[in-house]
């Protein structure tokens, strides 16, 4: 699947939350791995009212390459939590990547969500993350979604800095409106959080998870209505202040100072938007809580919609372009060379002209100085006679010569050689393998194409979680290497890259006991290492042993990872 440079969209939001409107009862995380290379961890479930209890219920024993109804193949779990698990899936009848939610036929929550997936499939809004299938089938049932690769989610867009002004009253606006659109169809989300809200490459924002995300998590509310403008309020103090609106650290955001309580986001951060903030305000305040100078709470996302309408239009900002560096340009008359041009319409007064020599003195050295040009180019122009008589005799004695074809002058320099692999294998020194099924791609002649890495949540090095990542390549013979180019997707930090002599596609020995050819340490899009000495072999490992940090994307969550494409040895 083609990726795009823009974060994608993870199936399911797994991070810490805050209470919104009432404290949520706890959730314990059933068999949360514990590979470093998943986003998979136990979370609290948040909502007003009571979390039912999975019970003996298991999330089902799948793994990278199962497929469902013989169509959707499973990816990359990135959740696993509460007897449920989500997965980055392929939809390979429409060739295209979907999300997936599983978990067993018997789990307490297993109707709930069902009822919930066919609810939010028939609202057709395109404000919302879709769903597109929800089956029960085989003692599993699981919920298809659409997946938005050119989509980022407002807690990595906040990781970076508060939202600018126009960015956050587009994102109240679009959110409110569509949460509004909801509840009149009888629908809630009551887990609306900043992994929620995602913003597309063309601007809109879009919510995921409409009332699915809840019925997972077992939460509910005896005012849904309330409880997501609440959430509402919450993002856009997010977005203008870069902080939660609560005690506690959540989704990467420090929470307020203890003790202070609920204070307006432009006391928080200077520069805030004034009407902004009040609503912010007016969405979070709650029982009376309302500051003075604050209007009425909005209760509902119908009044915040009413209340961003009555609001001052806030207009993007204006595009600022750099004034090209003015043009000059220079003259070769006397007193004016290296000048500035004049401008158009300004008068310059002209310089004013030496005398003349008029005296004897005068005369005298003006035929001196005849006198002395005269000389020269008489001179220059014997010199260039005789140079070219000089030149003239010596193209007929070469012309007499004879050529020797072993003459070293004539010797040329040593062509590099382009060595064409013939086959790849992953090598996989310990735990689990990457992505063995991709390892064509890194020398198919696309650049589109490429074998990733899992992602990782510590870097860049990899150990000693893992040794190293890697891929054997088979030459066909023995070739000497003098030379490798590698494409890599990911920049940032640093990739480092070492070149291995071995013995087959299989390695008899570990990486230790094998000849290095080369390596190189990049930040780029490009690897080149060149050989230290001349090493002859078939067989050739590319070792990674540090990769960058990246963003999210079509395939993994933000993390430590990399991918290599274009693959090339050259002898």
């Amino acid at each position: 699947m083609a990726e795009r440079s823009t974060a994608a969209v993870d199936v399911a939001d797994n991070s810490g939350d805050e209470p919104l409107t009432a404290k949520a009862d706890q959730s314990t995380a059933d068999g949360v791995a514990q590979n470093r290379e998943r986003d998979t961890e136990s979370e609290e479930a948040q909502g007003s009212g009571g979390t039912e209890r999975p019970g003996k219920a298991s999330p089902p024993e799948l793994h990278s390459g199962h497929k469902l109804a013989r169509r959707y193949r499973l990816e990359e779990c990135v959740t696993r939590l509460d007897g449920f698990s989500s997965w980055r899936a392929v939809d390979e009848k429409l060739r295209r990547a979907v999300g997936v939610h599983l978990l067993p036929a018997d789990h307490p929550r297993a109707r709930s969500v069902l009822a919930a997936a066919r609810s939010s499939a028939l609202l057709g809004d395109p404000r919302f993350v879709q769903v597109l299938d929800a089956v029960e089938e085989n003692d599993l049932v699981y919920v298809v979604h659409e997946w938005l690769p050119d989509a980022t989610e407002l807690t990595t867009l906040l990781a970076s800095g508060p939202l600018e002004v126009h960015e956050a009253y587009q994102m109240v606006s679009q959110v409110s409106q569509a949460m509004a659109a909801a509840h009149r169809e009888g629908l809630a989300h009551l887990r609306l959080t900043p992994g929620a809200v995602l913003r597309t490459s063309s601007g809109q924002w879009r919510i995921r998870g409409l009332a699915v995300n809840a019925a997972l998590r077992g939460i509910s509310s005896d005012t849904p209505q309330r409880t997501d403008t609440e959430a509402i309020g919450a993002l856009l103090y997010a977005a203008l202040t870069q902080r939660w609106p609560y005690e506690s650290d959540a989704y990467g955001l420090s929470g307020l100072p203890k003790g202070v309580g609920l204070i307006a986001p432009d006391q928080v951060r200077a520069g805030v938007h004034r009407g902004l903030s009040e609503l912010a305000m007016r969405a979070l305040a709650n029982d009376g809580a309302t500051a003075s100078r604050h209007e009425s709470p909005c209760t509902t996302p119908e009044e915040l919609v009413k209340a961003i309408s009555e609001m001052p239009r806030i207009r993007p900002p204006e595009p600022t372009f750099t004034a090209p560096p003015e043009y000059q340009r220079t003259t070769y008359q006397q007193g004016t060379y290296g000048r500035q041009a004049p401008r158009p319409g300004v008068t310059q007064p002209l310089p004013t002209p030496p005398p003349p020599l008029q005296s004897r003195t005068g005369k005298a050295l003006k035929w001196a100085v005849s006198a002395l040009l005269i000389a020269a180019l008489g001179l220059g122009s014997w010199q260039l006679a005789d140079a070219l008589m000089d030149r003239g005799k010596s193209d007929d004695t070469k012309q007499t010569q004879t050529t020797d074809g072993n003459d070293k002058s004539n010797d040329k320099a040593k062509p590099v050689k382009p060595i064409k692999i013939q086959n790849a294998q992953e090598y996989v020194a310990s735990g689990e393998a990457q992505a063995p099924g991709d390892v064509d791609k890194t020398y198919d002649g696309d650049s589109g194409t490429y074998w990733r890495t899992k992602k990782y949540n510590a870097g860049p090095k990899l150990a000693p979680y893992k040794p190293g990542v890697g891929i054997v390549y088979d030459l066909g013979s023995a070739q000497e290497i003098s030379a490798a180019s590698i494409g890599l997707r990911y920049v940032g930090d640093h990739t480092t890259i070492h070149l291995y002599a071995t013995d087959s596609l299989s390695p008899s020995t570990s990486v230790d006991g094998m000849k290095e050819i080369g390596s190189v340490t990049t930040s780029g899009t490009t690897a080149k290492v060149k050989a230290s000495k001349s090493v002859k072999t078939q067989y050739v490992l590319l070792w990674i042993t540090d990769v960058p940090s990246a963003p999210a994307d079509g395939y993994s969550s933000a993390g430590y990872k990399q991918a290599i494409t274009d693959v090339k040895f050259t002898g």
